[in-house]
């Protein structure tokens, strides 16, 4: 007589582990925010290069708003926070929107 605990031996286990949709965070342009503090948002929260920064930082200026990153939305959200918490903090108005 076969056990139970035999046929579990048998039977294959596959981690069913799903990619996680990736959202994009785009920082928006408005007529108050300074180019160089847009600069500096880029450089300390999303880790360009001082080039990458500066060219974002006109792509948002002239085009009105820019992809700056894609990111699972968890990692999208906490950055996102964190530019509008430093940005209230330094009395600008940046905003950044995620969408998916």
């Amino acid at each position: 007589m076969k056990k139970k605990l035999d046929k579990l031996s048998q039977l294959e286990f596959r981690e069913q582990t799903k990619k996680p949709k990736f959202f994009k965070l785009i920082l928006l342009n408005d007529d108050f925010t300074t180019m160089d503090f847009v600069v500096k948002i880029l450089l300390m929260f999303l880790n360009k290069s001082n080039h990458e920064a500066s060219f974002l930082m006109l792509k948002i200026h002239n085009e009105g708003s820019a992809v700056c990153g894609v990111f699972p939305k968890d990692v999208a959200v906490t950055i996102q926070n964190k530019i509008h918490n430093f940005s209230k903090i330094n009395k600008q108005p940046l905003k950044c929107i995620v969408k998916e």
